[in-house]
C-alpha cells in the first residue's frame, strides 16, 4: 500500500472511530450485552470524593445518568430504613429498566431489611468504565438474586454492597482499607483491572479479607496472596492458546504485537505471548506501544509487514482499543489478526466490521461454549439480553464466595474454604476450582469474528467459538 493510501485509510479509520464513539453509537444494547448507553466520560467522580460516597448498599445511587423517579424514591426509602416503601419502588424501577443490576442489588438488600444477613461487596470502575462495571454487576446481582430466592444457606440471605474504585489503584486501596474495617464484610468481588487488584490486594491481605477478581488476568496475580483469587484464567493461558492457534491452525510463525506499556494486563499478555510463540517455534518480530502519543497505525502496520510479520496480535486495553481498531482497519485483512479479551467488545464489531472478520480472540467464556449450562437462558430471562464473559465470570466469583461462606462464615474461614483441595462450586462456566496460586483451574475459549445474517449482535457480525473449550 502506498504512503498516500495508508494515510487515507488512517484518516478514514479515525473518522469512523470518532464518529461512532462521539455519537455514543452502541448498537448492541440489549442484544449481545445489555448495557446502559449513557456516556460516563463527563460524569467521572471527583478525585477528592469521600470514600464513603463511593460505597453503597442502596442508600445512594452510584451509576451515572438520570435515574427513574421510582429508583430515586426506592433509594431514599432505603436510606431512611423504610424497607416496606423501598421494595415496591425498586420493583417498579426494574419494570422500567430490567437490565439495571444496581437496582436489582438494592431491591434484594431492601427485601432483607434489618434481618440477619451475610455481607459481600463488589468493587467496580463505575466512573472510568461504566459498561464493564454493569457487566460485572449483572453477574453479582444474578447470583445474589438466585441465592436469596432459594435461601440455601440456613435461611440467611446475602446483602451486597457496591464500591466505585474508578480502576484507580490509590482509590481502590482506600476502599479496601474501609472494607477491612467493616467486620460484617466477609468477601469482595473485584477489583477489575490487574493494576488495581495488585494495589488493593495488599490491603485486603492485611485485613484477611478475600477478594475474588472476575476479570484481572495479569500473571503477577498468581501466588500474589493467599487472600486474592480470580475466576478468570491468567494471561499465560490466553497467550498459550493464541500462540498455539497461530502456529498450528494458521500455519504462521512470525508476529507483531500491539500493546499498552502503561497496563500490567497488557504487558503481561504481551510478554506471555512472546514466550509462547517462541515455545511453539515462532518469533515475535516487533512490538508497538499503543499508549504512545505519536503512535501511528498505518506506519506501524507497514513496518510490521516490512519486517516479515504474518500475524498482528492486539493486546489492547479499554483505553487503547480505538488505536487497536485503527490497526484493524489499516491492515485491510492483509495479515491475520489475534486479540486479547479486551478486544471482545461491541465496538470491535461496530468499527472493525468486514476488516475484523477472521480475527481470533481469547476469552474465558462464550455463551455458546457450554450448551449444557442453563446460565445463558436464566440470564436472558433476568436481563432481557445475552451476556458476555465478564458477567459470567462475575457470577462465578459470587457463587464461589457464597459457597465458601456457606462452609465457614468468617473471613479466615472463607479463605480456608476457597484454598481447600476439595472446594468446588457450580457457576456459569462449569465447576469452579482454584489452584494453590489462587488462579482458576480452567482453560480459555477461542472465538472468531464471522459475518452472520441475522446476527446476534445486530451488526451483521458475531463472535463465535472456534475451538471447543479445553482443546
Amino acid at each position: 500500500m502506498s504512503q498516500k493510501n495508508e494515510t487515507a485509510v488512517l484518516v478514514l479509520a479515525l473518522l469512523i472511530t470518532l464518529g461512532l464513539v462521539g455519537g455514543g453509537a452502541w448498537l448492541l444494547k440489549d442484544k449481545i450485552w445489555p448495557q446502559n448507553s449513557q456516556d460516563a466520560g463527563s460524569l467521572l467522580p471527583s478525585s477528592n470524593q469521600r470514600i464513603s460516597d463511593r460505597i453503597s448498599f442502596g442508600e445512594k445511587i452510584l451509576t451515572p445518568g438520570e435515574a427513574s423517579p421510582a429508583k430515586k424514591e426506592g433509594v431514599a426509602a432505603l436510606a431512611s430504613g423504610n424497607y416496606d416503601k423501598a421494595v415496591p419502588n425498586l420493583e417498579a424501577a426494574l419494570k422500567l429498566n430490567k437490565n439495571d443490576p444496581e437496582a436489582l442489588i438494592f431491591l434484594n438488600n431492601a427485601r432483607i431489611g434489618s434481618a440477619k444477613s451475610y455481607t459481600i461487596v463488589a468493587t467496580v470502575p463505575i466512573g472510568s468504565d461504566l459498561n464493564t462495571s454493569l457487566e460485572i454487576l449483572r453477574g453479582v446481582a444474578q447470583a445474589q438474586n438466585e441465592i436469596n430466592s432459594s435461601k440455601v444457606i440456613k435461611g440467611i440471605p446475602f446483602k451486597v454492597g457496591i464500591a466505585n474504585d474508578d480502576d484507580n489503584p490509590e482509590i481502590a486501596k482506600q476502599i479496601a482499607s474501609s472494607l477491612i474495617k467493616n467486620q460484617q464484610v466477609l468477601g469482595v468481588i473485584g477489583p477489575a483491572a490487574s493494576d488495581t487488584t495488585l494495589a488493593a490486594g495488599t490491603i485486603y491481605t492485611s485485613g484477611r479479607l478475600v477478594a475474588i477478581s472476575p476479570v484481572s488476568t495479569s500473571v503477577k496475580i498468581s501466588n500474589f496472596s493467599r487472600y486474592i483469587f480470580r475466576t478468570v484464567p491468567s494471561d499465560f493461558m490466553a497467550a498459550r492458546a493464541l500462540a498455539k492457534y497461530m502456529v498450528e491452525n494458521l500455519q504462521k510463525t512470525k508476529a507483531a504485537v500491539f500493546f499498552n506499556s502503561q497496563s500490567s494486563y497488557s504487558q503481561s499478555l504481551k510478554s506471555e505471548f512472546v514466550s509462547s510463540v517462541s515455545l511453539e517455534g515462532g518469533q515475535v518480530l516487533s512490538e508497538f506501544d499503543l499508549s504512545k502519543t505519536n503512535f501511528n497505525a498505518a506506519k506501524s502496520v507497514a513496518q510490521a509487514i516490512k519486517e516479515g510479520a504474518e500475524v498482528l496480535m492486539l493486546a489492547a486495553t479499554t483505553d487503547t482499543l480505538d488505536k487497536a481498531l485503527q490497526v484493524v482497519l489499516v491492515n485491510q485483512k492483509r495479515l491475520n489478526l489475534l486479540g486479547g479479551d479486551d478486544v471482545y467488545t461491541p465496538k470491535t464489531l461496530e468499527i472493525g466490521r468486514e476488516q475484523s472478520v477472521g480475527m481470533i480472540v481469547a476469552v474465558p467464556w462464550h455463551i455458546d461454549s457450554n450448551p449444557n449450562s442453563d446460565f445463558p437462558q436464566k440470564s436472558w430471562q433476568l436481563w432481557g439480553g445475552y451476556v458476555n464473559w465478564r458477567t459470567a465470570l462475575a457470577y462465578d466469583a459470587t457463587r464461589a464466595l457464597i459457597a465458601a461462606i456457606e462452609r465457614n462464615p468468617t473471613r479466615v474461614g472463607v479463605q480456608q474454604a476457597l484454598s481447600s483441595p476439595d472446594f468446588s462450586a457450580t457457576g456459569a462456566s462449569g465447576t469452579i476450582r482454584f489452584l494453590a496460586s489462587g488462579d482458576r483451574n480452567a482453560p480459555v475459549q477461542l472465538v472468531e469474528i464471522i459475518t452472520r445474517i441475522p446476527s446476534r449482535s445486530g451488526t451483521g457480525y458475531d463472535f463465535v467459538p472456534v475451538i471447543p473449550s479445553g482443546n
